[in-house]
């Protein structure tokens, strides 16, 4: 069968009413960072030899308190957010956690609240314990099923059986399907794209391959370095023929294809060969309150020292409408004409 044509179908962009930004682009998703500490030291994320025993984290007063995050959360779902993903660094470091989850599940018109993680702390409590205090959907990350490829790219020495068992561990307490999510870098984990596929067809969980990008500035990435989504579908289509499905809600990040006998989805999220800027909807909040437009951004804006001032709610409204009506951003789409001296902000401070 031949490859069907990479092109992302397409939904619907929502009406015009709402907070849109410079680009015509509503603020529908929020991803908050709860902590830029994290136990994994992945090697396209917070490779050890920059964050090492000598990195100096944020500190404790730093972190924005589980009410301040409920507070600016609950602003941004009155700005028309309906979608909150907690990250990191891994989320599930930082402690009692189910008490944010439980306050940002009370918030009137949040629709869906979901967390990223390595899976590496995901037993089978503190699973029903994330689940009881409200959360529904949970994405968890993992790069390989061969053992000696997975723990070279986490750096952490967690084997493969840990995340796995992580997986049925979200799945037995109701936070399925599970998301898995796998950055494909090429020289070390492209053999592992059937064999992740094969594991989880059928399973009914959803696994998303991931383009390997430039986030922050300290994995050393090169194009060359990059396993194309096109490739990616080459190599699916060659084992199991697929057919593209159209997008859940707009600004969806992974484009869905279906495998044709029945057997379930995969996802592919080509943010360096496919820019999505056109329909991005998100905005992200770090661990000690910045603000920012793009996952690839060189500033934010600081929402904490607004809140520690005194800001009224009213105030602080009117601070994120006002960043996100000047929201320009479409770095994957002009990637080529920035300067490789542009500074980012790194991805383990305000998640992928």
């Amino acid at each position: 069968m031949d490859t069907p044509v990479l092109l992302p179908l397409v939904s619907d962009p929502p009406g015009p009413a709402g907070l849109l930004d410079a680009r015509r682009r509503p603020l529908r998703d929020l991803r908050i960072s709860i902590t830029d500490r994290c136990n994994f030291r992945c090697t396209y994320c917070m490779p050890r030899e920059v964050f090492g025993p000598a990195f100096v984290f944020l500190d404790r007063k730093e972190l924005l308190s589980f009410e301040e995050i409920t507070r600016l959360a609950r602003l941004f779902v009155a700005q028309g957010v309906e979608k909150i993903r907690l990250t990191g660094g891994e989320p599930l470091v930082r402690r009692d956690i189910e008490r944010l989850i439980a306050q940002l599940a009370a918030i009137d018109g949040l629709r869906d609240l979901t967390l990223t993680t390595n899976g590496s702390l995901l037993s089978p409590a503190k699973a029903r314990a994330l689940k009881d205090a409200g959360l529904q959907r949970i994405t968890i990350s993992l790069d390989s099923l061969d053992d000696a490829v997975f723990m070279s790219m986490n750096d952490a020495g967690v084997p493969v059986s840990r995340v796995l068992a992580a997986i049925d561990n979200a799945a037995a307490a109701g936070l399925a399907p599970v998301k898995i999510d796998m950055v494909v870098k090429r020289g070390v984990n492209e053999d592992s794209i059937l064999p992740m596929a094969e594991h989880f067809r059928g399973s009914g969980h959803i696994l998303r391959f991931i383009e390997y990008m430039d986030v922050g500035n300290h994995n050393g990435w090169r194009m060359d370095d990059v396993v194309t989504a096109a490739e990616i579908v080459e190599r699916l289509q060659g084992r199991y023929p697929l057919e593209p499905v159209a997008p859940n809600y707009f600004g969806e990040t992974a484009t869905r294809w279906r495998y044709l006998d029945g057997e379930g989805e995969v996802g592919i999220i080509a943010s360096v060969t496919q820019a999505f800027c056109g329909s991005c909807t998100r905005a992200r909040l770090s661990a000690e309150g910045v603000m920012y437009t793009c996952l690839f951004a060189g500033a934010g804006h600081d929402l904490r020292a607004s809140l520690r001032s005194g800001a009224t709610d009213s105030g602080l409204a009117q601070q994120i409408t006002g960043i996100w009506r000047q929201r320009d951003d479409r770095y994957s789409e002009v990637r080529a004409e920035i300067s490789a001296q542009h500074k980012k902000v790194e991805m383990s401070h305000i998640g992928g």
